[in-house]
């Protein structure tokens, strides 16, 4: 019986095939239209007019403003509330614990237009709805990505070596000193993780912001799709979606998302 190998090279293949039709083709699309625009016979030229018109409409500027103050203020509750139920859950020795973790991040399993219409129809009858956009599209944005923080935070806390944490107290630090300069720093890789993973979602999701806020707050990903679909503007969308990777290339490179710190791994420069 022939036995079929395949080299390295040969398994790749599958996956260089997905990356040029569905990455490398749709961004270099993406390129093309955000650096070009219709001249008055209908041809394509190179310009920087698309994003110096971004630059120069205090309405899109508005919009890029409100979508980092959501984002930031949506990723700040989510750490502030996972980063003590994870540790929790970590640091105990309660029974079945992976059960109540399930129960956290269950509501990732639900449907997402099915979990944000519960949602709604519940801040309709405590009668927020129509009053308090902003407070309902934040609200709304934890709801929805609290999951993807508590997951990261509490798999990192999990896995922490506890030999750290004891020496530390045999050194004589307190509970907030070990805390503080031992277990926070080991837990940055999930923090950082989470705060990644909260904040980029926060600026696009739009469906949120719509349905929370019936239509009321305009955020990144909604003026992307208008473009495309409403205005059938490409060069525009495309300019507003090249502006939204660069953010969110920055926002990775400011949170180390894209080196490995193995020190910190180690336990390395705690003190």
């Amino acid at each position: 019986m022939m036995k079929l190998r395949f080299s390295r090279k040969q398994l790749c293949i599958p996956y260089a095939l997905f990356l040029i039709l569905f990455v490398v083709i749709p961004m270099l699309m993406i390129l093309f239209y955000a650096f070009t625009g219709e001249g008055a016979d209908g041809t394509l030229t190179f310009t920087f007019a698309n994003f110096a018109d971004f630059f120069t409409s205090r309405a899109k500027l508005s919009t890029l403003l409100m979508s980092f103050t959501i984002a930031i203020i949506s990723t700040a509750i989510c750490l502030v509330i996972a980063y003590p139920l994870a540790y929790v859950l970590a640091r105990s020795n309660i029974k079945r614990k992976n059960v109540l973790l399930m129960i956290f991040i269950m509501p990732m399993w639900i449907n997402f237009v099915l979990r944000i219409t519960a949602l709604r129809e519940l801040l309709d009858l405590i009668g927020l709805l129509g009053t308090q956009n902003y407070l309902n599209t934040i609200i709304g944005m934890v709801y929805d990505f609290l999951p993807f923080m508590i997951l990261p935070l509490y798999t990192t806390l999990e896995k922490l070596d506890k030999s750290y944490l004891e020496a530390a107290a045999d050194l004589g630090g307190n509970k907030f000193t070990v805390f503080t300069r031992v277990t926070f720093p080991l837990s940055m890789p999930g923090v950082i993780s989470g705060i990644t993973m909260v904040f980029m979602p926060s600026m696009t999701n739009y469906v949120v912001s719509d349905t929370l806020s019936n239509f009321n707050i305009t955020i990144l990903g909604k003026l992307i799709d208008e473009y495309f679909t409403t205005y059938d503007n490409w060069h525009m969308g495309s300019m507003i979606s090249i502006i939204l990777l660069v953010i969110i290339f920055l926002t990775l490179l400011a949170t180390g998302g894209f080196k490995e710190d193995k020190s910190n791994a180690r336990g390395a420069n705690l003190w």
